[in-house]
């Protein structure tokens, strides 16, 4: 039988690992922290018995993820939840852009910019699960939608900020821009308009739900399924040589810059250069906050929201992650808030409530962000620092200590530049190759990039799999 040892336990060697036993190959997972997950793991931060997402905290792409749902991992206790509005983007003076499932909803919410809305991302919304499917797979495979994707080609590559000059309302442009910062990449620059877009269709399709209990059900989930396969998973080991692995697959989970200090030495020289020069991105300084009551947002809307962007105006969106791109720490920042617990009761110990924020920083920012995360939220929150029962930091130098995957405190491993979203972690026509046989990495550095979907992993297994079959 055919044999396969997964490095590292976050979703995407999950991911690879089911993918593998499913096609009937031994696999054992080898994790080196006691707990898996990587960026799925949930924990009490702050108060007993209040649950606190570590890093990922709200699922768009997951739940449209083709991986996570031909796995059915609602039989292992996955259960997606939303809360009554998806986002919220309050501005100053108590408006807001507001993001429904419904594209209906959302246009007739935004007014005189409500058919711009529609006619910018109305196509995309319509042709998502073609677009999702191309979107998942690395960009030297051969396309099957080629109609939606010639449609949405011009839109991918193009700046937000030029995507945004389509519409008119601040409400509008701020509630796109916010989302389109997910990218953590300058909204001035070619392609970053394709994460925000197919962020926002992909809410209109299935909303922005979190899982139940916390993000750790995710990977939680996958293991049972794992199990069920005959996959085992060992925590608290950690492997520090490539020799020390002697399947006939191994995936390796991690940063291309782990990559190079695991099997440097058995490296192709042209692929150790490659994994060295990959370029990591702007971090995330995180705060988990235990909130009495709830955030006494100005705007009605952010009190029904899972998610809010707070940073104000389209504009002061792009200053901000303008500043951070060139090392520069915005004093006004962009910070994405999450409130699952309006989806998630369970997640709450009586009347305190988890909040789960972060604000992006520059790469291997030093300083303490958290009176300018507290500022941005009480700015259109007044009274919310009344209301903080407990606060919980994770810095970016902190960041790599809960997971090496994330250096400098980039969480999303790897910058977006346009080169690395089109190709990432190297130029090769398999990515996921590492040019030693057998071998392959299947983290967030590999194509179609961050996010907690699988797809990295389910990609590098089927990758390792037609190298089998050959």
């Amino acid at each position: 039988m055919t044999t396969a040892t997964v490095v590292g336990s976050g979703p995407n060697g999950l991911a690879a690992a089911v993918t593998l036993a499913r096609a009937g190959v031994s696999v054992t997972v080898l994790e080196m922290a006691d707990r898996i997950g990587g960026g799925t793991r949930t924990s009490e931060l702050t108060v007993p018995g209040v649950l606190h997402d570590d890093c990922s905290a709200v699922h768009p792409m997951g739940v449209a993820s083709a991986f996570f749902r031909s796995a059915g991992l609602d039989r292992y206790g996955l259960r997606w939840l939303r809360a009554p509005i998806d986002v919220v983007h309050p501005l100053d003076g108590g408006r807001a852009g507001v993001l429904q499932t419904s594209l209906s909803d959302t246009v007739e919410g935004l007014g005189a910019d409500g058919a711009r809305w529609r006619r910018v991302f109305g196509p995309l919304v319509r042709t998502f699960e073609d677009l999702a499917d191309e979107f998942f797979q690395p960009i030297t495979h051969i396309p099957r939608h080629l109609v939606p994707m010639a449609r949405f080609g011009p839109t991918a590559l193009s700046p937000a900020t030029l995507t945004a000059s389509r519409l008119q309302t601040p409400e509008a442009r701020a509630l796109f821009g916010g989302v389109a910062a997910h990218a953590v990449y300058p909204l001035s620059r070619p392609t970053t308009s394709a994460i925000g877009a197919m962020m926002i269709a992909a809410g209109h399709n299935h909303g922005w739900p979190v899982a139940e209990g916390g993000s750790e059900a995710i990977t939680t989930a996958m293991a049972k399924l794992l199990a069920e396969l005959g996959g085992t998973v060992h925590t608290g080991v950690e492997v520090t040589h490539l020799d020390e692995v002697t399947s006939d697959i191994v995936m390796m989970d991690l940063s291309p810059t782990a990559v190079v200090d695991l099997a440097g030495h058995r490296l192709p020289a042209r692929v150790a250069k490659a994994y060295r020069r990959y370029r990591y991105g702007p971090a995330a300084f995180k705060l988990d906050i235990a909130v009495d009551d709830h955030i006494p947002w100005t705007n009605e809307a952010a009190r029904y929201a899972g998610t809010v962007h707070v940073c104000g105006s389209f504009e002061e969106i792009v200053a901000a992650e303008r500043d951070v791109h060139r090392g520069v720490m915005p004093q006004r920042p962009y910070v994405l808030l999450a409130q699952q617990y309006l989806a998630d009761p369970s997640r709450s110990a009586g009347s305190i409530h988890p909040i789960w924020a972060y604000a992006h920083t520059p790469h291997g920012y030093t300083g303490d962000a958290t009176g300018l995360i507290l500022d941005q939220i009480e700015r259109f929150a007044p009274g919310f620092r009344e209301r903080i029962a407990a606060i919980h930091s994770r810095s970016p130098r902190e960041m790599p200590s809960y997971n090496p995957n994330y250096v400098g405190g980039d969480i999303i491993t790897g910058l977006n530049s346009p080169r690395q979203v089109l190709m990432r972690p190297r130029v090769a026509f398999d990515p996921y190759a590492t040019g030693i046989d057998g071998v392959y990495i299947c983290s967030a550095a590999t194509p179609p990039g961050g996010g907690v979907h699988g797809m990295n992993g389910h990609n590098a297994a089927l990758s390792a799999l037609r190298h089998v079959a050959r």
